[in-house]
């Protein structure tokens, strides 16, 4: 079965270009703590219709944030998840060094998911992360235990919005429905908490519902299949998962993308 998406994954990448090198403030091992360790290898493996990994740290353009938010949690960010500073102070990411950034790091990726999504067949989008298992420092749930699931449409806690003005990426049902699924597999599921959908799934998944498609953010929990004490992939572990999230996918798939929301 081939699924009628488009999986983004922003956030797989350490590479740093060797121009940027000097101005960072991070160690190697610190600059790898900013993966969404195990995206590649689970979402990146699965057979979507088109699947984008991003080629480049997110530490160089964060690409789940709008081209001109700036600040410590801007496109280009100051500090990491662990309030760490990511450059050294006399480093400048403003004005051309971010015009420049943008152009080379940013748009590429942005053009190509857009193009992708207007394919004829394609019914949705699947902006893909992993989430530490607790909380880190400069989360909106530090020091909390995490679900093994987050799925985001914008909403509320139910997947519905939480004021009447508010706009949702996909229906709360089919939400609902998603996480049914995951639940029914062994996978604990919250939704649209600690996060509630970044700028991709938002950005395209206003339009895509105006066009009766969807956006849905999922985090998978990096606990699940890594080490206890730091992020390395046991295999077996992320091969099991990985086998788990297809199952769950094929059955929304039999059951949801081909019902009109």
């Amino acid at each position: 079965m081939t699924f009628p998406l488009v999986i983004s994954i922003p956030h797989c990448s350490s590479r740093i270009p060797e121009s940027l090198g000097p101005a960072l403030a991070l160690s190697q091992a610190e600059i790898a703590e900013s993966i969404d360790v195990g995206t590649r290898e689970i979402f990146g493996a699965l057979p979507a219709r088109f699947v984008l990994c991003a080629q480049w740290s997110r530490l160089v353009v964060d690409l789940n944030r709008h081209p001109a938010q700036q600040g410590r949690k801007g496109v280009i960010p100051q500090v990491d998840y662990f309030g760490r500073s990511v450059y050294r102070a006399d480093f400048p990411a403003e004005g051309e060094e971010l015009q420049d950034r943008l152009e080379k790091y940013y748009w590429p990726y942005h053009r190509w998911l857009k193009k992708k999504l207007e394919e004829p067949g394609v019914l949705g989008l699947l902006d893909c992360h992993s989430l530490n298992g607790i909380g880190p420092l400069e989360a909106p749930d530090a020091g909390m235990k995490r679900k093994d699931i987050v799925l985001s449409n914008n909403g509320g806690h139910q997947g519905g919005g939480r004021s009447a003005s508010e706009r949702l990426t996909c229906p709360a049902r089919f939400l609902r429905s998603m996480a049914r699924i995951f639940m029914a597999r062994g996978f604990s599921v919250a939704v649209n908490s600690p996060y509630s959908g970044g700028f991709i799934t938002t950005h395209y998944g206003f339009d895509l519902m105006k066009r009766e498609k969807f956006a849905v953010q999922i985090e998978i929990n990096q606990a699940l299949f890594t080490e206890e004490e730091g992020q390395r992939i046991v295999p077996q572990r992320l091969t099991a998962v990985r086998e788990k999230v297809r199952i769950c996918l094929e059955e929304i798939a039999d059951t949801l993308f081909f019902a009109s929301p």
